[in-house]
């Protein structure tokens, strides 16, 4: 079986529907069990929609990688440039500047398969070149594969958050890293 190449580069106007379907598909995958499928359809609507994305694209603070393999878009990454606005994430967040790594979701079918990896290296090598200290994300506490993978990609647990989905307050670590 031959190994499909994974294209990274960034995302246009003309992505925004293919990335708010896989959004959709993604983001469930990254809630705890507790989530409520009301409260995650309350989030996609309002935060991953076409037209959110079409927002997301033509923000200038904001970047979406996104990750493809025979022209299909498979995964994103999406970057805010700008200190944290939370105030309790801005106090264990100490690399200045510092870019967010907001959203960061492959398909189910191509996990395990390098997707998050090149992204990550994306998003990473994108900090470098904008001369960013390092980079930060919130991850689930009850996410553990997303946080082995972070451990494994250099972050460290700096502290916690809170991340509002729905009606539902869920709790998130706070990690960073140095580019």
């Amino acid at each position: 079986m031959t190994m499909v190449a994974v294209d990274v580069s960034r995302a246009g106007l003309w992505d925004a529907e293919a990335l708010s379907d896989v959004a959709a598909a993604t983001f469930p995958l990254a809630c705890p069990p507790n989530a409520t499928p009301e409260d995650i359809e309350v989030f996609i609507d309002e935060a991953l929609s076409y037209e959110r994305f079409g927002e997301y694209l033509s923000d200038p603070n904001r970047t979406v990688l996104k990750a493809t393999k025979n022209g299909k878009i498979v995964g994103y990454a999406m970057l805010v440039d700008g200190p944290p606005e939370d105030p309790a994430v801005a106090k264990v967040v100490t690399l200045r500047p510092v870019l967010e790594i907001s959203k960061m979701y492959v398909l189910p079918g191509q996990h395990g398969k390098g997707v998050s990896t090149a992204l990550m290296s994306a998003a990473v090598e994108f900090a470098r070149r904008g001369d960013f200290a390092g980079v930060w994300l919130g991850v689930n506490q009850h996410n553990q594969r997303a946080q082995r993978f972070y451990t494994k990609n250099h972050f460290e647990t700096v502290g916690t958050k809170t991340f509002q989905v729905g009606s539902q307050t869920q709790h998130d670590f706070v990690m960073q890293r140095a580019v």
